[in-house]
């Protein structure tokens, strides 16, 4: 679901909720409930809290927040469900350190603002809890990454990044695809964060979405934060969506690593010009001086050989598109024009067929199985299968199909995104969180077709 359809439905306080069935979703799994807490349940949290509560095999212990306008929209889910309240932690910005404090909890998920992920990760680990959910990203710096990796390392905890579009339908399908050979061995990825968030960055602070300059304290849900990284750094600063595909595509940390990375970054002109002409030269924000370049673009060598580029565009007039291209020795596929070619199969040489008949063809068994669950469920649909992974392993107490080492190494793009820029675009070594340990490491994403 979008923002601005988010917005004008009220939030999720008047969803319908429709309880999972059991007979099949839980099959074999002899405890099946988990206690669970939730940290955060601004708009992103409540869409993991609306999935949390359509479930029979989780008990939400606690939720966090210090904002009463969404508190009260997560309260009004709860009530609407006829789940249970659990317990309420509010009243300051360390309310959470309480409850991750909680005895009994199995797990916790995250939904706040970025620079808040390490600790509360780290926080959460330390308290005892063994398996806990992070929405995207994983830290600022790029020691917060070695510091979370080597907490669940000491701890022998799961973090598992919530990158839902691992599990976007088309994705998975060409996943598929690749792992039967279709596009033949792999040369070339392409993938990339392109969405306007002008309007997410800067909004009037009391209507929300759909106009206004206002952020920081004057801001409305995101702009209260996210504006700040756009003023203060430079780099590829969500990488996550169109990495996390990639990685999957060709087994990184899994016999395949990251290598190196170069960014380079365009001048800053996107957000300026919307304050200008949206509320004029004399708004003060006009006066506000941006750092992250408009378009950021990177490029990734890898242990097998093949290359990776990756763009950030989030300050100009654009449809969304993640801009995904797998290439190999046999053919192609690209989104952005809802292609694929392969060589020998295709309908006619040099020519693109329209990939709804290969995607279709190729649909993932997940989907296949899991679909009619998953309508409803934010993003497509998506939002469900990353979840539903997610509490399917805390069920079996073993690891989530996406670990602390995918998590680290698609995260880390950033600050070596930032730190290769700053240096001139000078190429920088991509660090090996799994201390070797990728050479010997098999690939497990979306091969288990019950999460």
């Amino acid at each position: 679901m979008k923002r601005k359809e988010f917005i004008k439905k009220s939030g999720l306080a008047a969803a319908a909720f429709t309880v999972l069935p059991s007979s099949g979703l839980f099959a074999g799994v002899k405890n099946p409930g988990v206690k669970i807490a939730i940290i955060g349940v601004g708009f992103r949290g409540q869409n993991h809290l609306e999935l949390l509560l359509r479930r029979t095999d989780v008990e939400i212990v606690a939720i966090c927040d210090i904002d009463d306008r969404m508190l009260k929209s997560a309260k009004d889910l709860i009530t609407k469900s006829g789940k249970k309240m659990p317990q309420i932690f509010t009243g300051d910005l360390y309310a959470w350190k309480k409850m991750v404090a909680i005895k009994e909890l199995d797990a916790v998920l995250i939904a706040t603002p970025w620079e808040w992920h390490k600790e509360m990760i780290i926080d959460s680990i330390e308290a005892g809890i063994k398996y806990v959910g992070t929405e995207v990203i994983l830290g600022i710096t790029l020691q917060d990454h070695w510091d979370v990796v080597k907490a669940a390392e000491k701890n022998k905890a799961h973090v598992m990044m919530l990158e839902n579009v691992c599990y976007r339908r088309d994705v998975m399908a060409v996943l598929n695809m690749v792992r039967q050979g279709l596009f033949g061995e792999m040369i070339h990825l392409q993938g990339g964060y392109q969405h306007d968030l002008r309007e997410v960055k800067f909004n009037d602070g009391i209507k929300g979405y759909g106009g206004g300059c206002e952020m920081g304290e004057k801001g409305w849900t995101e702009a209260k934060w996210r504006t700040e990284h756009s003023i203060h750094r430079n780099g590829d600063l969500y990488p996550t969506h169109g990495i996390g595909p990639i990685a999957n595509y060709i087994n990184i940390n899994r016999g395949n690593r990251f290598l190196n990375l170069c960014s380079f970054s365009t001048k800053a002109r996107g957000l300026h010009n919307h304050i200008i002409n949206t509320c004029g030269e004399t708004h003060p924000n006009a006066k506000i001086n941006f750092k992250l370049g408009d378009v950021v673009t990177t490029s990734i060598s890898c242990a097998n050989g093949e290359s990776i580029l990756l763009q950030h565009d989030t300050n100009l007039p654009r449809p969304y598109s993640l801009g995904f291209r797998v290439q190999g020795t046999n053919g192609i596929w690209m989104d952005v024009n809802n292609g694929i070619y392969i060589e020998g199969k295709s309908s006619k040489a040099h020519r693109w067929d329209d990939a709804k008949e290969w995607l279709t063809k190729y649909d993932h068994p997940l989907w296949e199985r899991w679909s009619k669950e998953a309508e409803g469920s934010g993003h497509g649909g998506m939002d469900f299968y990353v979840v539903h992974a997610f509490i399917e392993s805390v069920k079996r107490n073993i690891p989530t199909p996406m670990d602390v080492y995918d998590a680290a190494a698609w995260s880390a793009i950033t600050p070596l995104s930032e730190q290769s820029i700053a240096l001139g675009n000078e190429t920088v070594e991509f660090p090996d969180f799994t201390g070797g340990q990728w050479m010997y490491r098999k690939p497990v994403f979306a091969l288990n077709n019950d999460f």
